[in-house]
């Protein structure tokens, strides 16, 4: 077992933003996590990744509890992440963050000095930003940002990898080139654990999913079966579709409330 955690919440001053999650990760697919906004999605990434450790509950990876663990901790064990929010390092170009996960993010020791210039811009190449190595940060666009922050999370030859919505943002040709890159991120040996509303993104990305609702987990299975559970459809999917119907009712000058 690659991930697993037991009976995880998590509290804020009383509020309960996640309550008993129990799931498993096994090695080498792509798994999803969806639900509406505030459903505790980046929070269970965060307690994961040790930013906020669980109130109850355990995690571990590799077999190991790593459910009190610091984030470098876990880093060094061979699990990385990105955020919503992109966290370059500003004044930093965009080999130099990469440098950063070669020499500080790995299980194993760094290669040596003059490998990791080399190494650095595999990455960049991998995510196509190698003409943009020398860029820094405030030169690169949004779509740009993401695709490093890609680099960063897969320099550090992490097992598994925590994305959290790195499709949003980016126009539909950047997000279908962007799943080429998860899936291709994938193949070399690195699962993948992703956060995403991009439905159809997830659905084609991910060969099993895991629905969050008001911090419960409520589902989870391939596609197919995730896009038709009626708790599913009840608390996320069918959403949109209520909101269109209500709206089109509105447009509609006799209608009745």
């Amino acid at each position: 077992m690659l991930l697993e955690l037991e009976g995880v919440s998590k509290k804020f001053a009383g509020l309960e933003a996640l309550r008993d999650v129990s799931l498993r990760i096994e090695p080498g697919a792509t798994y999803g996590l969806i639900g509406p906004n505030g459903a505790g999605k980046t929070t269970l990434f965060n307690l994961i990744t040790g930013v906020g450790p669980a109130t109850s509950g355990s995690v571990k990876f590799l077999g190991e509890d790593i459910t009190r663990a610091a984030p470098h901790q876990i880093a060094r064990r061979g699990l990385s992440r990105t955020y919503q929010l992109v966290r370059p390092f500003y004044g930093l170009s965009a080999t130099e963050n990469v440098k950063v996960s070669i020499m500080f993010g790995r299980t194993t020791i760094a290669p040596p000095v003059q490998d990791i210039d080399r190494e650095a811009l595999s990455y960049l190449r991998m995510v196509e930003l190698d003409t943009k190595a020398t860029s820094l940060i405030a030169d690169l666009n949004l779509g740009e940002r993401k695709r490093l922050e890609i680099a960063k999370a897969i320099a550090a030859q992490p097992k598994l990898v925590l994305f959290d919505e790195v499709l949003a943002g980016l126009n539909p040709t950047e997000a279908s080139q962007a799943i080429g890159l998860l899936e291709r991120i994938r193949l070399s040996g690195t699962t993948i654990f992703m956060i995403e509303h991009n439905m159809q993104a997830i659905m084609r990305a991910c060969s099993h999913i895991f629905v969050l609702h008001h911090g419960l987990l409520i589902a989870e299975g391939s596609p197919q079966q995730i896009s038709t559970d009626p708790k599913v459809v009840e608390a996320y999917l069918g959403r949109k579709d209520l909101r269109l119907e209500r709206r089109k009712r509105r447009s509609q000058p006799n209608a009745q409330y």
